[in-house]
């Protein structure tokens, strides 16, 4: 039996599992993660039911903080309740966070993961709310496309009602949560099959309820505490191998493989990049593309970033590795590294000082695509590149020019690994104005044919009504894995005549590309320079220029 196939984005995808597998969603609606909440709210009122026959109770809170709380509430009644939240939602739930963890109670919360306001506000993607939330005790799961999100939501519902541990599952805002691609669908046959009803009920019986009474949510002093804390250190242990035998039961039941640690390339790699998130899967595309040309080269996804199991990292890593860049979507201001790339070295160290590694490989770190900055193979290469030199960067950061600190890598903007079967296309205009809901409905009638393949990804500016759009569409024969943005194009719109003395959309044009003009004005006019130019424009230069370019 064929899986039955939809188009849908990424928090579509999440919240399809999440609803399922719950029986309470507490939410608050916070950019890019509202859709969760939205489409969750829309199912309950419509009497769509979960795995259990049972219509979900969504309960909109007065804040994230509000939200969070409602979940631990619900929790310990017994209910399988989630939420859905991002940025400075996700620290206002952190509080309650720390309370669910160090009761070791099952759950998962979505999280579109978002930038948090520092210099400036920030609503658009990178992992610095889910870095602060590291120390809460959650299991931190990544997704790195739709279809992952999707698969990943039931892999940790299974998994923290195995370990007892919460999971905080979370993908890459707007790039992953607003990515529109074609997915398989899990059934609810499916998702059923992944949920053990044992412990479904070990989790209703470790509610607070009169028949049963505990003690719970006490005070400790100095002669407890300690040791208190130090007592669910057994079961974090376990979460990892609990994770990958959820992970081998959903392969079983679907045919889609996932491990911990993902590692894509040759057995002999030299070069490797470490990443977690959207990102991996455009060093993916890229390394497959350099390996073509001879270069030993080999990317490692993260999927379970917490409990980091060093054990999984160092099986999956070649030994053949010579230089390892971590590449991350956070800044801990003042620290000697990121993240991740602190538990690289000490991973790595710890096992050549321990004799189960022979040599300890150049590790250096780097930073890229803060506030959903775009990550494009060119800079995948600019890392692959680095690591070839005797002394390589470290703290680097890629996708900017860093005149200040000089901690930029130098890019090659002229390398692209665009294959010549996908088809491009861009579409220029103004938020509200159809553009975006009318490319959504063109992605979803071509993926309608079992044949071919669509991405959606559209560009908002933050003030979202009124203001610019760009829609990146990309069709083609093959699944599509290329969460960047689209620089030549087969295919470019204006559905705003007023951009064309702004904006120079022939420099995206391929060669041989079609250029579409959306004006109300007829042929004989549509050169004129006030319509498509504005009235400003001086008289005949701009438009004959134009028009000489797109002729």
């Amino acid at each position: 039996m064929q899986p039955e196939t939809d188009t849908i984005d990424g928090n579509t995808a999440v919240a399809h599992v999440a609803y399922r597998v719950n029986e309470v969603c507490a939410i608050y609606p916070i950019t890019p993660s509202s859709t969760m909440a939205e489409l969750a709210d829309e199912w309950s009122a419509a009497g769509v039911k979960n795995i259990w026959g049972n219509v979900p109770v969504v309960q909109e809170m007065q804040s994230e903080g509000g939200a969070a709380g409602a979940v631990h509430g619900a929790l310990q009644s017994g209910a399988l309740t989630t939420t859905f939240t991002a940025s400075q939602g996700l620290l206002l739930m952190l509080p309650n966070m720390f309370k669910i963890a160090g009761e070791m109670t099952s759950t998962v919360f979505h999280v579109a993961a978002r930038a948090l306001a520092t210099q400036a506000l920030s609503i658009f993607g990178d992992h610095s709310d889910v870095m602060t939330a590291r120390t809460t005790g959650f299991a931190l799961l990544s997704s790195g496309s739709v279809q992952e999100a999707h698969d990943a939501a039931l892999i940790a519902q299974a998994s923290t009602l195995e370990s007892r541990i919460p999971f905080l599952h979370f993908f890459d805002g707007f790039r992953t949560s607003h990515e529109v691609n074609k997915v398989c669908l899990l059934s609810d046959d499916q998702i059923r099959a992944m949920i053990s009803q044992d412990l479904v009920r070990a989790h209703r019986a470790r509610s607070l309820t009169p028949e049963a009474p505990v003690v719970r949510g006490t005070a400790h002093n100095p002669d407890t505490f300690f040791q208190a804390r130090e007592a669910s250190n057994p079961y974090y242990r376990r979460v990892p191998a609990i994770v990958q035998s959820a992970m081998n039961r959903f392969a079983a039941l679907t045919g889609r493989t996932y491990t911990l640690f993902e590692y894509d390339g040759p057995p002999h790699a030299e070069r490797v990049i470490v990443l977690m998130g959207s990102g991996a899967e455009t060093a993916r595309e890229t390394a497959t593309f350099l390996r073509k040309a001879g270069e030993p080269v080999g990317v490692l996804q993260i999927r379970l970033y917490r409990p980091f199991s060093a054990e999984h990292f160092l099986a999956a890593l070649p030994e053949s590795c010579r230089a390892v860049a971590v590449l991350e979507q956070v800044k801990e201001v003042g620290a000697p590294g990121e993240p991740l790339y602190l538990d690289v070295v000490t991973t790595l160290a710890q096992a050549v000082s321990l004799g189960e590694r022979p040599t300890m490989p150049r590790i250096i770190g780097g930073r890229y695509g803060l506030g959903s900055k775009n990550f494009n193979p060119a800079q995948a290469k600019a890392v692959f590149d680095e690591l070839m030199k005797p002394e390589p960067k470290d703290g680097f950061t890629v996708g900017i020019e860093d005149d200040v600190s000089h901690t930029g890598l130098a890019v090659d903007p002229s390398f692209s690994i665009e294959q010549d079967d996908v088809v491009r296309a861009l579409f220029y205009g103004l938020g509200a104005d159809g553009t975006v809901g009318a490319n959504k409905n063109s992605v979803k009638i071509i993926a309608e044919d079992p044949a071919m393949y669509a991405q959606g990804y559209f560009v908002y500016d933050s003030h979202k009504s009124g203001a610019q759009t760009i829609s990146h569409l990309r069709f083609g024969k093959r699944p599509i894995h290329s969460p960047y943005l689209i620089e030549t194009a087969n295919f470019v719109a204006c559905h705003q005549a007023g951009f064309l003395d702004r904006i120079d959309m022939l420099r995206v044009a391929a060669d041989g590309g079609t250029f579409l003009l959306n004006t109300p004005y007829g042929a004989d006019a549509v050169w004129d320079p006030a319509p498509s130019f504005g009235a400003d424009a001086n008289p005949g230069e701009e438009a004959s220029l134009f028009r000489d370019r797109c002729l």
